[in-house]
């Protein structure tokens, strides 16, 4: 219980956030989308379920508030989590490498479906503007974000997975 409640509140503080990069950091042209590295992150070091869950919850709410198509948001993280989560075998504590490329390429695919669902609801759109200007630039400062914020999750992972543990035993087994 305490873990799902836990997880819920790192979404909701990556969610909130996001959500108000704009007003922290004004200047930024490309924001970086912190609630697919949190998905990556969370399917990368917990498993599908969790990247899956992770995906759903914060999609959910991206759509509930600032999305025009219920769920199609909650859809794309939510594959995203279960793609990263066939990676939870590879995971290691300190390599960054699989993490970045996950998240890159998660990032490049989230920007095509999106530019792919504004042009199939009648926006005329060109995909090479639409790369250069808008994907490209949104992958590189997110992929940018995932060094600082991979370790912060790692380390929330960490604590939340010890205190996993410690519910679990029984009270005679522990030292």
């Amino acid at each position: 219980m305490k873990k799902n409640i836990s997880i819920f509140l790192i979404i909701l503080v990556t969610f909130l956030v996001q959500t108000s990069f704009n007003l922290i950091f004004p200047s930024v042209l490309a924001v970086p989308n912190l609630v697919l590295i949190l998905t990556c992150c969370n399917g990368y070091m917990r498993g599908k379920k969790s990247g899956m869950w992770t995906g759903l919850l914060s999609g959910l709410m991206l759509d509930l508030f600032y999305g025009r198509i219920l769920g199609l948001t909650a859809l794309a993280l939510l594959y995203i989590g279960y793609f990263n989560g066939f990676l939870f075998k590879v995971f290691f504590d300190d390599d960054i490498r699989v993490p970045l490329v996950a998240v890159g390429i998660s990032d490049l695919a989230y920007g095509v479906f999106s530019y792919l669902v504004r042009c199939l609801s009648g926006a005329k759109l060109s995909f090479g503007s639409g790369l250069l200007y808008t994907i490209l630039p949104e992958t590189f400062c997110t992929v940018l974000c995932t060094i600082p914020l991979y370790f912060l999750y790692h380390w929330l992972n960490k604590k939340i997975t010890a205190n996993e543990l410690e519910e679990e035993q029984s009270p005679w087994l522990r030292r």
